[in-house]
């Protein structure tokens, strides 16, 4: 059994993993929130979840009792609670996105050979093995095009989604591409440097990401469905269990967890 700090613990994310850990036999020992939220001094058992842990804004507080530290919450509030989680030599399992370069520089400097930390951009299994089979597509000859489109709920604030980013790199790093095109209006041909990486905010929709690879006469489409965040919930919590098991202080992946590097 793990002891949890779930940051964002009032949110739907944050509720995910709780029932995800819960389901899997694991103690929330910790529950954090944004010092403004109206969830602060709540039980958890305001919320159906079976557990008298109390919603906290004081994240020394929070991560008192706590082995590992889980937050898919903002930039901002990570910026505070992972060095804080860092201090206390507490494990961490990163997923928030949306940080900008200076402030992923940060984070990653106050987690590195600090504590053993799995950061991700999606804790799904089947984006992550999509990642993978990304990276081996260098085989498409020259005259081959790549372009990603995601969707996803309209509460999403970032975007492209850190997902996209990150099979962005991937693509543009086994295919040379050195522009990354978000949209295009007027006359605006597309030009062999260039990545297409567009972007949709709709509905409910957890998260819908295809990659394209069309020549002059094919097309390969690769598309991830996630039917909710129950998915990254799962990923979390798989991730968590096997980063308990992890001692060397350094920033692991979910293909170290995945067993795909």
């Amino acid at each position: 059994m793990l002891k949890l700090c779930i940051a964002g613990a009032a949110g739907r994310m944050g509720q995910a993993i709780i029932a995800e850990a819960l389901a899997k036999g694991h103690q929330i020992t910790g529950a954090t929130e944004a010092p403004n939220c109206p969830a602060l001094g709540k039980s958890l058992c305001d919320f159906g979840i079976n557990s008298d842990t109390k919603i906290s804004a004081d994240i020394n507080k929070a991560l008192q009792d706590a082995d590992i530290f889980i937050s898919f919450t903002t930039p901002a509030a990570d910026l505070i609670n992972i060095p804080a989680a860092v201090g206390l030599g507490k494990r961490i399992i990163l997923g928030t996105t949306g940080f900008t370069a200076d402030q992923s520089q940060k984070v990653v400097a106050a987690m590195s050979d600090k504590v053993p930390v799995v950061f991700s951009p999606n804790y799904s299994v089947g984006i992550n093995i999509l990642f993978k089979l990304a990276e081996q597509l260098k085989v498409f000859p020259q005259g081959y095009d790549f372009s990603i489109n995601e969707i996803h709920h309209v509460y999403k604030t970032d975007a492209p989604s850190g997902t996209a980013k990150k099979l962005g790199e991937i693509i543009a790093n086994v295919r040379g591409y050195t522009e990354t095109v978000s949209g295009r209006e007027g006359i605006n041909p597309r030009q062999p440097h260039e990545l297409e990486v567009t972007t949709h905010r709709a509905g409910g929709i957890a998260g819908i990401h295809n990659l394209i690879i069309a020549g002059p006469n094919e097309m390969l489409r690769i598309e991830h469905t996630a039917f909710s965040r129950n998915v990254f919930a799962q990923g979390a919590v798989y991730a968590a269990e096997w980063i308990s098991h992890q001692t060397k202080p350094q920033i692991y992946s979910m293909a170290d967890v995945l067993g795909l590097n």
